[in-house]
């Protein structure tokens, strides 16, 4: 029996030997790609608070890490503005089964990121700023970073790549229009005719009145 327990633990020292060695050579294995240790975030679940230097101040993101991979990291940009990562947690089912390592991520004024009282914080050009800050304290670069963004992520994503394309391997986009103004343009030329008469009349006395939040159309 004791021969037995020898063997077996001889074969679980080669089988971990093994693991390491595919993940140097640059293979991802099982035990490698939820192998947490030497991880700054390893005790938090790969959650961490990033510092954002905006001009307003320092305030701080909420991100979180699933899996290694370092040839395939890809950060999420949820919608909204305002949203959260909530929307992307269905990659939970299939993104660690195919070895993707992912970064949830609240924008600034979202969920678990610092919510600061200040309008102007909420242009584009800062939210790019902010992206890219996120970034540089992920250590994520040209090798292996890709944006996913559904929305405004996407709209987002199209503009820090247009910025910052020398730090991206690739950028995905969901759900989103380009430009708000042809949308709006869009949907009153083309979209709106197809509505019933009566409902197009009352769509727009409501935008006249600005009732945007009576229970009524909600």
């Amino acid at each position: 029996m004791k021969i037995f327990w020898l063997f077996y633990l001889l074969f679980l020292i080669t089988q971990s030997c093994s693991n390491i060695q595919d993940t140097n050579n640059g293979k991802v294995t099982e035990s490698s790609y939820f192998d947490y240790s030497g991880r700054d975030d390893k005790l938090s679940g790969g959650a961490r608070m990033i510092p954002i230097n905006t001009p307003s101040g320092e305030y701080k993101v909420w991100t979180k890490r699933v899996g290694n991979n370092p040839k395939i990291k890809v950060l999420l940009l949820h919608g909204g503005p305002g949203s959260t990562h909530e929307f992307f947690e269905c990659f939970d089912s299939y993104f660690p089964r195919k070895n993707i390592e992912y970064y949830y991520y609240d924008q600034l004024g979202s969920a678990y990121s610092d919510q600061p009282d200040d309008s102007s914080l909420w242009n584009l050009e800062r939210f790019v700023d902010e992206v890219e800050q996120v970034r540089v304290a992920l250590e994520l670069d040209k090798s292996n970073f890709y944006l996913f963004g559904i929305s405004w992520g996407g709209i987002l994503g199209i503009e820090y790549a247009l910025k910052y394309q020398e730090n991206l391997k690739g950028l995905i986009i969901s759900n989103m229009v380009s430009s708000i103004p042809l949308y709006n343009k869009y949907a009153s030329e083309v979209l709106g005719p197809q509505l019933p008469r009566e409902v197009l009349k009352e769509v727009k006395e409501i935008e006249a009145k600005g009732e945007f939040d009576n229970p009524k159309y909600m």
